[in-house]
């Protein structure tokens, strides 16, 4: 049986989402295995960190519903919400910085695990979109906070409200995502990451450091526990429980 998560190391370190059967969706299980892994390398003398995943069309569908069902109460959604929110506070937070590669696309969770990270590189024909909205439910893992420190807030707040999928293009434009890369050229890494290489661990770590300071972390801390608290309140409401079941009756 494949791990859901591995870890290897280079002059960088590279976590994959291992689970492309069921298009990379984090599991409770796979969210314990990444806080464990993010803590057990935050001290390696490593340039950066690679967020990317396995398959070829789905970087990660956000979380899975065995998991995050709609038959929770409220405590026992907030519970199954608080680690991934760790998760991506370890990532916000992690001395080096972070780069997600975006292979495919990336829907709700996903998009927040995408967020979480310092840099988003995408393949082209990708499309991503914040769609916990049209579930009847708000982002659980403090990636919808995160929005708004990473584009303009008024866009941030219309990706949220609409629940639309956008292509690479307009997130370019936007900011959200920061290079483009044309499918024939996704499989040489060390290129895409040729910028990133040529920097010495001291440089990015203290390039990290200058980005955490300007981020205020105990108040974005309390903006995500803010955000997953008020999801979790949602997560009964006949609208979210509906969406859910719609969705595993496809």
């Amino acid at each position: 049986m494949n791990k859901l998560i591995t870890y290897e190391e280079k002059e960088y370190g590279i976590i994959l989402l291992n689970r492309p059967e069921k298009r990379n969706a984090i599991s409770v299980e796979m969210a314990k295995e990444l806080s464990k892994v993010l803590e057990e390398i935050k001290e390696r003398q490593i340039k950066f960190l690679v967020i990317k995943s396995a398959g070829d069309s789905v970087f990660c569908a956000g979380g899975d519903l065995t998991d995050f069902h709609g038959d929770l109460d409220e405590e026992k959604a907030y519970r199954t919400l608080h680690t991934m929110k760790q998760v991506l506070f370890q990532m916000i937070t992690f001395p080096v910085p972070t780069i997600s590669l975006l292979q495919g696309n990336a829907l709700g969770g996903g998009c927040e695990l995408a967020t979480a990270c310092d840099i988003r590189i995408a393949k082209e024909g990708s499309k991503f979109g914040f769609i916990q909205s049209n579930l009847g439910i708000l982002p659980g893992w403090g990636g919808g906070a995160l929005l708004y420190e990473k584009v303009h807030p008024s866009f941030a707040f219309q990706w949220l409200t609409e629940g639309r999928m956008y292509d690479t293009t307009l997130l370019k434009q936007k900011g959200w995502i920061h290079k483009i890369v044309q499918a024939n050229e996704w499989e040489n890494e060390m290129e895409l990451l040729r910028e990133y290489l040529s920097k010495t661990v001291e440089q990015m770590a203290y390039l990290k450091s200058q980005y955490i300071e300007s981020l205020s972390v105990p108040t974005l801390m309390e903006k995500m526990e803010k955000e997953s608290a008020r999801c979790a309140s949602l997560w009964t409401s006949a609208e979210h429980k509906q969406a859910v079941q719609q969705f595993q009756n496809k």
